[in-house]
């Protein structure tokens, strides 16, 4: 059996669905493929479950901080995993739901399960059937990756999938990648009440940041009571009485650490390996991610590839800008670039990270004259109010130019207060302009005029 659309969609992540709202809007006949779950990993074992899950990290937080705000507890605050977990599955059902009845709501969308493998530039095979179209658009998102740790085969592991779906207490959650994925769940697990250990093998925790930041980053784990051991070079697993062992080789600390559970979080894979790319005629690189151009189109003419899978974005809302691009191109007339997207993205432990463009030390790679401003969070009056002063706020600015190269915040409401200068970026506007604006107060975002009025040029080594 073989069906003609004028599009194919592989994959109901966050471009696939508006992408197909777009198509089958324009006229066109088109079919959506899905494997497995609706909306992707964001919904199912991304952003929605583990940001709900950090908002009960939060409340745990709060709880025991209670008595710092005069608030009387009758007593200490106690968790209860399954209640946790059951919150985070019915944010992942509702979300899930939402989209397959969408997508099922659609005109002109035709909504397949199974397994799609190319047979040919133009063809795929689902199961029994054979689907054409001259459009073809691959949204098949990423999973966690097993690296080849000696031991990895011995024992039991989790990756992110199975942390959304724990109903139970770890005793101590050992979790190797000091990275985005496995802080969150390190701070969250410890604010549940585990002993938690963070095993990386770098020198210093998410080492693509500044310095500064993976500094106050850890200082903020470790107060919490997160164990934090870097430079693992050499790191070995083995079955336990208990658990697991974990052998590392650091500078200082014990050379093996035993926990109740293992989480892997040491990078992504895109799930490419299983989709016939080659009989397309598809490239792509060493790690197995799709080649495109800066408009997400493949070496072959008709094949286009968005979110996870191309390598371009790890985040939802860079799959979802994905969508986008291909559809102004497409449909609009329009000429947008993927090199023209300027970073940014989140790192949700509490306090959060917000961040736009550049690090400073890239921005000091390129030579050119700099400012910079740095302002903690001890000084913003709204962290002080709320009694949530951990962090800093800094900006990164081209002296010559004047504008913002990049920016970091560390702090209350940082994943918010970046969109401000996020939108100076984008607008292509000298950071002046935000020294003329009038910010609310009291806010955190009241003090970005402030930092940027004490810029100063940077120091180069």
């Amino acid at each position: 059996m073989s069906r003609a659309f004028d599009a194919i969609v592989i994959g109901a992540g966050q471009a696939g669905p508006p992408l197909a709202g777009r198509l089958t809007g324009a006229g066109m006949r088109v079919a959506i493929i899905e494997r497995k779950f609706f909306g992707g990993t964001c919904v199912n074992t991304g952003c929605k479950p583990t940001k709900t899950l950090v908002a009960s990290a939060y409340a745990a937080r709060m709880a025991a901080r209670a008595a710092e705000y005069g608030v009387v507890l009758s007593g200490p605050a106690a968790m209860d995993m399954a209640r946790v977990k059951a919150r985070a599955g019915k944010v992942i059902s509702d979300s899930r739901q939402g989209v397959e009845t969408w997508l099922g709501s659609m005109p002109g969308c035709t909504v397949l399960r199974g397994h799609a493998r190319f047979e040919g530039s133009d063809r795929l095979r689902v199961g029994g059937e054979v689907l054409s179209a001259p459009r073809i658009f691959i949204n098949v998102g990423g999973r966690a990756s097993v690296p080849d740790i000696p031991g990895i085969r011995t024992v039991p592991f989790l990756t992110n999938s199975d942390m959304v779906e724990l109903d139970h207490l770890p005793k101590h959650l050992v979790v190797i990648g000091g990275s985005y994925i496995g802080l969150e769940f390190a701070q969250m697990f410890r604010r549940f009440g585990a002993e938690v250990t963070v095993v990386e093998m770098g020198d210093r925790l998410v080492s693509r940041e500044d310095e500064d930041v993976s500094a106050a980053i850890a200082d903020i784990l470790a107060a919490e009571g997160v164990d934090i051991r870097v430079g693992a070079k050499c790191i070995r697993l083995s079955p336990h009485e208990n658990g697991v062992a974990v052998a590392v080789d650091c500078a200082s600390g014990e050379p093996e650490i035993v926990g109740s559970h293992l989480l892997l979080a040491v990078g992504r894979r895109p799930n490419t390996d299983d989709l016939g790319l080659d009989v397309a005629g598809v490239e792509i690189d060493a790690r197995g991610y799709i080649k495109v151009d800066d408009h997400l189109a493949t070496n072959v003419p008709g094949i286009w590839a968005m979110g996870d899978c191309n390598g371009r974005g790890a985040f939802t809302h860079t799959a979802y800008n994905d969508f986008e691009i291909v559809a102004a191109n497409l449909l609009d007339g329009q000429d947008w670039k993927l090199s023209e997207r300027v970073p940014g993205y989140a790192l949700y432990t509490d306090p959060p990270l917000g961040r736009a463009g550049v690090t400073e030390a890239a921005a000091r790679a390129t030579g050119r004259p700099l400012l910079v401003g740095k302002r903690a969070m001890t000084r913003v009056g709204r962290a002080v109010e709320k009694g949530e002063t951990q962090g800093f706020m800094k900006v990164v600015v081209d002296a010559g130019t004047k504008r913002i190269l990049g920016a970091a915040i560390l702090g209350t409401g940082g994943d918010e207060v970046i969109h401000g200068i996020l939108d100076i970026i984008n607008a292509d506007a000298p950071y002046t302009t935000l020294q003329r604006a009038v910010p609310i107060h009291p806010t955190v975002s009241e003090l970005i005029p402030t930092l940027l009025e004490e810029l100063k040029p940077a120091i180069q080594a």
